[in-house]
């Protein structure tokens, strides 16, 4: 079956060799085409450029000529001479000799027109020296633009008019004095007009550079053309002329070095694909050997975790019966490494590999994960609890590497394929399984039960409740009292956790370690040490113990937290002792030494909790510098339990009266015990006959009972 996967992958890689080949090739060619193209835009573009600025002189050219005409309008119409005149009965002959005479051949207008204030009656209307009729040359446009020009407060109103010959520019300004001292009257109105002429379209070509500039009545799509409006705003006619095209001339004058470059090009081309044929045949043979290393492990020879998704994907698509995996981690392989080195750990490994490959004739394909991870695909009769005694027996005996004789176990998790199940899918199921085989126990298999994601959901939900548990403060601080063992008065408090929800308590031991797996140990550590704070600041002359998770001892920042709650609740330093277990001994005793030292700089003191229930040295606990020891419970109950129970207890409590170091019992729960921890030395006593866990409220009531007393 993997044979068959293997050939599959051969003959799509050499189709990609050749592919790539072919699209090197195309890739050429579409370059090429991009060369031509940038060649081909550059000349449009080049035209185009050219194209906009004549389109923009033209329009220039429009502007300057109503500009001309607008600027003369005003300097003829704001005049006081023109004012005082057009109200006299000689208005018509001043008109004439300043405008109407000067038509006849002026530059600057063709015609002029005076309108009388009634803005109908006609003063004077010349047009090349010549009277004429406006409404025969203008229409009733004309007439139009007089209402509107009439008002004094107005700049000239200029529009171009279609006449009978062409086109005319046409401007109307109010005869007003250059300074109004009062209201004016209504005034007449001066216009003056001119033709587009050629001369004038000459004159406008030579300008701005429009060369062949004309006027026509429709646009021509092989020319350049700018509308002209009317007041209307509808197109009464175009200025039109042809375009200088530099880019195409360029184009000309470089045509045979692009030619040159198009054969050179070709050459390559031909070169290339006959070396591509020939590189892809030697590495069709190089593919042949990468394909096999992409879906197996180095070491070992067996399918990685590529490969084992890629054989369990064929399954499914072929439609055979559906797979079981198993996967194996192995128990003690870092001891391994750790006790003989590495080159005996990649012995163990393929020793480990070629067994489990042999291991049943029902198993069709091994895999190594990683590590020491390894994962079986078994497709048969044969039931799952077989096959786990079957893999579990090959490391009941000891592996034999050199002469060495090593010791390994296995954990396994099972998962059963369903039709259609995806391969990510199974192999997630049989990794759940693996994770509970392993939190049980070296040498466990466990097979993947639905319970198990349905238990994964709780822990992620009760993840989700203790991190808003600790946001809204609904984890609450209780006090244990710490008395002395000669005059029983209370001399201190150990802040603990307590969890109450709706639906009841939820025990620390369920919660805390919850919290040190999912990240938020250091977030419930501040919170308490926070909380215990606040209330022992009513307790003034007694001591407080909190206690520490080695995770928070281990982040580097738990020092400056703690001294910044302390700081923010102005609390002494020398009032606290944190609690720490052995655990933090052997996890990371550089970190932690950092930062106990940091925190005993300040007064913070430091207590060896559950002393005796670990493998904590005499070397750390003089290292370490613990300022207390406390007994564990489990040696203060033994004190029941056996003969021995109390020389044990004496000789721990010898121990750290050795090294100078006050020692706290736990856990006592009757006088016996009690009598026999004062008589070994202890000097400070808790437990149950002491006082049980209170909250803050009873414990001031106790201690105003206690001075009462």
């Amino acid at each position: 079956m993997s044979s068959t996967l293997a050939g599959r992958h051969v003959r799509t890689q050499t189709s990609s060799i050749i592919a790539t080949t072919v699209c090197f090739l195309v890739v050429a060619l579409i370059l090429t085409g991009l060369v031509a193209h940038v060649v081909v835009t550059m000349t449009r573009s080049a035209n185009e450029i050219d194209d906009a600025r004549a389109t923009r002189a033209a329009r220039a050219a429009i502007g300057a000529f109503v500009a001309r005409l607008s600027g003369t309008t005003t300097d003829n119409a704001i005049w006081d001479d023109a004012y005082s005149a057009a109200s006299s009965p000689t208005a018509a002959a001043w008109a004439y000799e300043n405008w109407g005479k000067t038509s006849e051949d002026y530059a600057l207008y063709d015609g002029a027109v005076v309108i009388g204030p009634d803005r109908s009656s006609i003063v004077s209307a010349y047009a090349k020296g010549k009277p004429f009729e406006p409404s025969d040359v203008f229409g009733e446009d004309f007439y139009r633009q007089i209402r509107v020009a009439a008002d004094p407060a107005r700049a000239p109103v200029i529009n171009f008019i279609k006449t009978e010959s062409g086109i005319a520019l046409l401007a109307s300004q109010a005869i007003q004095p250059y300074a109004a001292t009062t209201e004016l009257p209504k005034l007449s109105t001066l216009s003056f007009y001119k033709e587009f002429s050629p001369e004038v379209l000459d004159a406008l070509s030579n300008e701005h550079e429009l060369e062949g500039l004309h006027l026509e009545k429709k646009p021509r799509p092989e020319f350049l053309n700018t509308p002209i409006t009317d007041m209307k705003g509808a197109v009464i006619g175009y200025l039109v002329w042809p375009s200088k095209a530099p880019g195409s001339a360029v184009f000309q004058q470089v045509t045979p070095y692009v030619a040159a470059a198009v054969a050179i090009l070709a050459l390559f081309l031909i070169g290339v694909l006959m070396v591509g044929a020939s590189e892809a045949r030697r590495l069709r043979q190089l593919a042949q050997a990468a394909l096999f290393e992409a879906g197996h492990d180095s070491l070992s020879g067996l399918l990685n975790r590529h490969g084992l998704l890629s054989l369990l994907e064929e399954f499914k698509s072929s439609g055979s019966s559906p797979p079981r995996l198993y996967l194996v981690d192995l128990d003690g392989f870092k001891a391994v490494n750790d006790a003989w080195g590495h080159a005996v750990g990649d012995d163990l490994i393929r020793l480990v590999s070629n067994a489990l490959t042999a291991c049943h004739p029902e198993v069709v394909a091994a895999a190594r994960l990683g590590g020491d991870e390894f994962a079986l695909v078994h497709v048969g009769s044969a039931t799952c609890e077989d096959m786990e005694k079957t893999i579990l027996a090959l490391f009941a005996e000891p592996f034999k590497i050199d002469g060495r004789t090593i010791e390994v176990g296995a954990s396994i998790g099972a998962a059963a394929g369903d039709a259609g199940i995806e391969p990510l899918e199974l192999l997630r199921r049989a990794d759940m399984a693996l994770y509970r085989a392993k939190a049980n126990g070296r040498g466990q298999a466990i097979e993947y039960d639905p319970e198990l994601d349905e238990e994964r959901q709780r822990v992620a939900e009760l993840e989700g409740l203790l991190k808003g548990a600790i946001g809204s403060g609904a984890i609450e601080a209780v006090f244990q009292p710490l008395v002395s063992a000669t005059t029983g008065a209370v001399t201190g408090l150990e802040a603990l956790a307590r969890w109450r929800t709706s639906t009841g308590n939820i025990s620390p031991e369920i919660f805390i370690p919850l919290a040190e797996r999912c990240g938020l140990i250091d977030a419930l550590g501040v919170h308490m040490l926070r909380t215990s704070i606040e209330h022992a600041r009513s307790w003034p002359d007694l001591a407080l113990s909190v206690n520490v998770s080695p995770i928070q001892l281990c982040n580097p920042e738990f020092a400056a937290e703690v001294i910044s709650v302390l700081q923010e609740l102005d609390f002494d330093p020398k009032r606290l002792t944190l609690e720490i277990t052995e655990g933090v001994l052997m996890t990371n005793p550089d970190q932690a030494r950092r930062s106990i030292d940091q925190l005993k700089r300040v007064g913070i003191k430091f207590a060896l909790d559950d002393f005796g229930c670990g493998y904590a040295s005499i070397g750390a606990l003089r290292q370490f510098g613990f300022d207390r020891m406390k007994i564990d419970r489990s040696l203060v109950s033994a004190l029941d339990e056996g003969a021995n129970g109390a020389d044990v207890l004496r000789a721990t409590i010898s121990l750290a009266t050795a090294l100078q170091i006050p020692v706290t019992a736990e856990g006592i729960e009757n006088s016996r015990q009690a009598a026999i921890l004062r008589e070994a030395g202890c000097d400070q006593l808790q437990g149950y006959l002491i006082g049980r866990p209170m909250s803050a409220r009873d414990i001031s009531s106790k201690l105003e009972e206690e001075s009462a007393a």
